[in-house]
């Protein structure tokens, strides 16, 4: 009968409950290590994990896409705790949430879920490398990570607010494995738990892949009046050959048609120019490496009066407050032997590690603050005093990392 339970709960509840301690709970699911995700399970542990020590963990529920609003209560009665929460593909949710002996803390965030399927006959066309990743399928993951991490309650509920979409390449996707990140996983962490973040970016797209794969029609049919669309390109568009193929012809052409679209639903876009590559001359200063599309993008925002934020330029401040050197640290530069199986060492100057992404997050923060955007509002108050002039330390930078790693480099690099 318990799978049958089970069942009932996900099919007809639009709040889901659960308990992780050692009693019951009236109107709570309890759950110990013995409930597993899978087949007989619509909801349990996931990815072979189970609370264990310091030891980060996955817990997995059946549901249909949309925006849930999740609480979780944190801590313990007999020791002090410190948890980080990630949700789907390493999306951070909440950052170092300590708790003291015998106290509680609840918080609360917004997840997006998505799969595939537009309509009923057509769906995204998801390239080999995203099978199997946790942001395509009809499942909400959470990964508790931290010192002693304790997961007491859990309450999920579907909720109808605003979304914030998200269109971009490897710069902005969710990475789903160590040491790669982007902006676009951070950014729930720095928002108020009244918006949700729906992350369709993905790594090596340039604005008419984007659109040819169907990410762009299958976020359409998602979203609502209100709704944003936050549109950064350029990495591998600028790679791209051909006749009418430049800056100022084919890749104008592709965004205007990111606007167009976004406006005939009700949304709002928001053009983002492209995070710069770390790329120093001698003198410390940042090499503009991606010609033409920054301006291409800036200046389609003042014909089309659309809002921008300047990415490029606060990324260029960001890396010369860093210099050459100090830079290293916010990017995937890691010698042989970091990570298992990795006998070579690992440099990139394109994508970032979780420091770095945290800190371009707080740049797209900064440029959503500086704009005359309503969504200014849902801005946590700890993200208002970022200057790019001057950085977070890399040195004190602690969030912990996931379980598991690729040194695989993500498309488009």
């Amino acid at each position: 009968m318990f799978p049958i339970l089970l069942l009932t709960l996900h099919i007809n509840a639009r709040e889901y409950k659960f308990y992780f301690g050692k009693n019951t709970r009236q109107g709570y699911q309890t759950v110990d290590n013995s409930i597993i995700f899978g087949d007989k399970s619509k909801f349990g542990y996931d990815l072979n994990t189970v609370p264990k020590g310091n030891d980060p963990y996955f817990f997995s529920v059946n549901l249909p896409e949309g925006n849930y609003k999740v609480t979780v209560l944190l801590g313990n009665k007999d020791e002090s705790t410190i948890t980080t929460v990630r949700a789907e593909s390493r999306r951070l949710m909440l950052e170092n949430i300590e708790t003291t002996p015998g106290k509680f803390v609840s918080r609360s965030f917004i997840v997006n879920i998505r799969n595939t399927k537009i309509g009923d006959s057509d769906s995204v066309r998801i390239k080999k490398r995203e099978i199997g990743k946790l942001d395509w399928d009809n499942k909400l993951t959470l990964e508790i990570n931290g010192k002693r991490p304790s997961l007491v309650e859990m309450v999920i509920e579907d909720v109808n607010v605003p979304t914030l979409f998200l269109a971009g390449n490897s710069t902005v996707v969710d990475q789903d494995e160590e040491p790669w990140c982007a902006w676009g996983q951070i950014l729930p962490r720095f928002l108020k738990p009244q918006i949700a973040v729906a992350n369709y970016a993905e790594s090596g797209e340039a604005a008419n892949t984007f659109i040819a794969s169907k990410r762009l029609a299958k976020l359409l049919t998602k979203m609502q009046k209100g709704d944003y669309l936050f549109i950064e390109f350029g990495h591998n568009d600028q790679k791209q050959k051909g006749e009418n193929i430049g800056p100022y012809t084919s890749f104008k052409k592709n965004l205007k048609y990111f606007i167009d679209e976004t406006r005939k639903k009700g949304g709002i876009p928001v053009l983002v120019t492209p995070v710069n590559r770390r790329n120093f001359d001698e003198t410390g200063r940042v090499i503009n490496t991606l010609g033409d599309y920054p301006d291409a993008m800036k200046q389609l925002a003042k014909e089309e009066n659309v809002m921008l934020i300047d990415l490029n330029g606060m990324s260029k401040i960001l890396y010369e407050a860093w210099g050459p050197d100090e830079s290293i640290h916010a990017f995937v530069h890691y010698p042989a032997g970091t990570f298992p199986h990795q006998d070579q060492p690992l440099a990139d100057n394109t994508h970032f590690n979780t420091y770095g992404a945290y800190e371009i997050c707080k740049c797209v923060l900064k440029g959503i603050l500086n704009s005359k955007l309503p969504l200014k509002k849902y801005v946590v108050e700890e993200a208002k005093s970022f200057d790019p002039c001057h950085p977070d330390s890399w040195k004190t930078f602690n969030i912990p990392p996931s379980p598991f790693y690729s040194i695989q480099k993500p498309d488009g690099n």
